[in-house]
């Protein structure tokens, strides 16, 4: 058998080494505390864009459920130790997403994510983008940093308005691109057109960031009623380097009942499209309850940052052994 050898470089494993030490030194300095959560949960992620692998434990449970869900993210732990009382926190590990393998995608890879308390999103924007700063300049890089809004992005490059186009019009934007429509949503066309129109043309030496995001795609975010007239947006925020997504951030929902709505939401829409319900987190909604405080949260991709100070467009080439060779 002659694919035993690593898909990535002995020199970006000393990279990925020194962007790890990197990471802790910066939150050190900033006292953010790092964390460890579980990596099997007895409930799953019900988000309708990502999907879980599940196992079954074949050992004594005492009555609890014996299949568990491999983590898409920590968040929902880190919440939980929040409402604890834990206060600014981070971790760095490993989360798994079924169906994710491919040229940008394995179904394992590396999450950095951390919450500040008492923060919004506009102020963990600048924390993000420093953090990016810190990790080009180990490659010897720096990048320009823009900002806008979701919908000034859509104005200005595509001409049309995201939070008010129709999606007979939102496929017209695609322009030669060929997508098959059956099932999709206005928000699908709204991520068809991120992905394929906006994202390719991004200054590849460039961070971006995108905030106030449709409501619709609010995830965990606050909702900020619009003004004006102008619809209500989500406190979200994406940040790209180049044509790479590389985090994604909120103004954290705090509302249990709303968070809980939108988890029975997301089963409903799972349902109609015949995909896997996990077990909605009850642990989460009970913390929540007991008082998860403001704050603001970001979850980075670490893979996608190792690809950026790389250069490549393949994320075998940023991780020691990819799906193919696991």
């Amino acid at each position: 058998m002659s694919d035993w050898r690593p898909t990535a470089g002995l020199e970006v494993l000393r990279l990925r080494a020194r962007l790890y030490a990197t990471i802790r030194a910066f939150f050190a300095e900033r006292d953010v505390l790092e964390v460890e959560t579980p990596v099997l949960s007895v409930a799953g992620n019900t988000d309708v864009h990502i999907q879980s692998f599940s196992l079954v434990f074949s050992g004594r449970t005492d009555g609890a459920p014996r299949t568990r869900w491999l983590r898409t993210s920590p968040e929902f732990a880190l919440k939980r130790l929040l409402a604890a009382g834990v206060g600014d926190c981070y971790e760095l590990g490993r989360v798994f997403r079924d169906g994710e393998a491919g040229g940008r995608h394995n179904p394992e890879f590396t999450m950095l994510e951390w919450y500040r308390v008492g923060w919004d999103h506009l102020r963990l924007i600048d924390e993000t983008v420093a953090l990016v700063q810190a990790a080009l300049a180990l490659v010897g890089r720096e990048a320009a940093v823009s900002q806008t809004t979701f919908r000034d992005l859509y104005r200005d490059r595509l001409g049309l308005d995201p939070l008010l186009a129709g999606e007979a019009e939102l496929q017209a934007a695609l322009g030669d691109v060929r997508i098959d429509p059956d099932g999709l949503t206005r928000d699908d066309w709204l991520d068809l057109l991120m992905t394929h129109r906006l994202q390719p043309a991004f200054a590849t030496d460039g961070v971006l960031v995108v905030r106030d995001w449709p409501a619709s795609q609010c995830a965990l975010a606050k909702i900020r009623p619009g003004q004006d007239g102008a619809p209500a947006v989500a406190e979200r925020f994406e940040l790209y380097l180049g044509p790479l997504e590389l985090a994604n951030g909120y103004h954290e929902l705090t509302d249990a009942a709303e968070q809980g709505a939108r988890f029975e939401r997301d089963i409903a829409t799972r349902r109609a499209r015949g995909a896997a319900c996990p077990p909605i987190d009850q642990r989460l909604l009970a913390a929540m309850a007991a008082g998860l405080p403001d704050c603001a949260g970001v979850a980075l991709g670490v893979e996608r940052l190792l690809m950026a100070l790389l250069g490549t467009p393949r994320i075998a080439d940023a991780i020691a052994f990819d799906f193919a060779r696991a």
